[in-house]
């Protein structure tokens, strides 16, 4: 079902208005180059929209008012509702979090007062890297670098033309970079069904694809890894010294395997030869990754074998590693979550001081095995990210027409950060933060204001 729409509260704007260099906030790449015009609370993209934005921005914005179970409320009677449910709650649970840095940290704050327990809707995609991160370490680029050094982009199990419409665009064949010497870029695809097609123009050289399911995404990295290094995969020769851990554990694996010597995954062993020698020639080498594409058990091991190829590589050459995805504010959550307790998300306040466990804290985990008794749900950009069945009430924060699976015991329609009301988010390359402009689409109020409001109220 759909939020209520069926009254005013979107509010009513007049008159006309060019915004340019807009901020788009519905995906991670936060492009800033946008062209916006606003007539009446109707907005048209003119410049620079990819299909997400463009949907984003131009979808019809119904009428919405504040709900108390089903009957239709003042927006402080609401607060007032919600502030009651949370204040008599014994473990409440935050999730969503889609929404900007200021409401971010306003959700945060509530759920530090309630003694609750707080996590993003998209942390587990976010923990495929967290895990990597924590254990190992890992050497990145940004996106600025990659669009202006790299000279050899490897795509790793993501259709990243598919998550991010004008990466390709903007970052991979970018018709100006600041060094000269960076020359043609070659392009490798390691994946099964990856959207190759935005790769072209004067920028781009040669196109390389080794076409693997993704499922298989760690027997060809563990392999690349293995002639990177120098080692073969006969089953009567060794691996060099001093070469242990994930490859040593992955040789005999892909050794017993029932694929011809040659042939790897489905992959000539041919070719990651050729993707090998590419990887060793390059001057300025990024390995680029989504990890909500990485959907498979363990992914977490790819994201490891991809950061230590990167740590090899470095050796003799510069080579980094670039984490995309980020869409739904995750990147703006997890950040101001390291910012004010020096920990990532899926974290209690239930002992009056934040404790992290990225297990015990996960709210998806906790709701299918009936913990907690209350869910507070904010989701702000797009109708698609509802909040999850369940068996405890829930109050959602929302963008109207937003889909719910239940009605919710409370709903209050918020707006969204960078169309109706103002806001800074942070990029997916989690080094720039960027302001968001106030389109002036409609009067709801923001997550940060509904959400301090209730932290007064209880």
């Amino acid at each position: 079902m759909s939020a209520r729409a069926d009254g005013d509260g979107a509010g009513e704007r007049a008159g006309s208005e060019l915004y340019q260099n807009v901020t788009c906030p519905f995906c991670g790449l936060l492009c800033d180059d946008l062209e916006i015009a606003r007539e009446g609370t109707a907005l048209k993209v003119l410049k620079n929209g990819c299909p997400r934005a463009l949907a984003g921005f131009q979808r019809t914005l119904p009428a919405a008012k504040p709900m108390l179970g089903d009957k239709e409320v003042e927006l402080n009677e609401a607060i007032e509702g919600a502030a009651a449910l949370i204040g008599n709650a014994k473990l409440p649970l935050f999730g969503g979090m889609a929404t900007d840095v200021d409401g971010a940290r306003a959700m945060m704050s509530l759920a530090d007062r309630a003694c609750g327990v707080i996590d993003h809707a998209l942390s587990e995609a976010q923990y495929r890297n967290l895990k990597v991160l924590q254990t190992s370490g890992w050497i990145m680029s940004t996106l600025t670098e990659t669009r202006n050094r790299a000279d050899l982009i490897v795509i790793v199990g993501s259709d990243v033309h598919k998550l991010h419409g004008r990466f390709f665009e903007r970052i991979v064949c970018a018709p100006q970079v600041m060094f000269k010497d960076v020359g043609k870029r070659t392009i490798v695809f390691i994946g099964e069904g990856l959207d190759t097609s935005a790769a072209k123009g004067a920028r781009i050289g040669e196109v390389m694809t080794l076409p693997c399911p993704n499922s298989r995404l760690t027997e060809v990295l563990g392999v690349l890894q293995a002639r990177l290094r120098g080692a073969s995969l006969h089953p009567s020769d060794t691996l060099p010294p001093k070469r242990t851990g994930i490859l040593s554990a992955l040789l005999p694996k892909l050794r017993n395997h029932a694929a011809p010597a040659h042939e790897i995954a489905g992959v000539k062993l041919s070719d990651i030869d050729a993707v090998a020698e590419k990887c060793k020639a390059a001057h300025y080498g990024v390995m680029v990754w989504a990890p909500p594409s990485l959907n498979f058990p363990q992914a977490d091991l790819a994201v490891h074998l991809v950061s230590e190829i990167v740590k090899d590589l470095n050796v003799t050459t510069r080579f980094a590693g670039l984490s995309l995805g980020g869409n739904e504010g995750a990147p703006s959550a997890a950040s101001v979550a390291a910012w004010q307790t020096g920990y990532p998300l899926r974290l209690s306040y239930a002992n009056g001081k934040p404790e992290y466990d990225s297990y015990r804290y996960s709210i998806g985990r906790m709701l299918a095995e009936n913990e907690g008794d209350l869910l507070v749900w904010l989701s702000s950009f797009t109708t698609d990210l509802g909040p999850p069945m369940t068996r405890i009430p829930t109050i959602v924060l929302g963008t109207p027409g937003i889909r719910l699976s239940q009605p919710p015991a409370v709903f209050i329609p918020v707006g969204t950060p960078g169309i109706d009301h103002a806001g800074c988010m942070v990029r997916c390359d989690n080094v720039v933060s960027l302001p968001l402009t106030n389109l002036n689409r409609s009067r709801l109020p923001s997550a940060a204001d509904v959400l301090a409001a209730m932290e007064r109220a209880l």
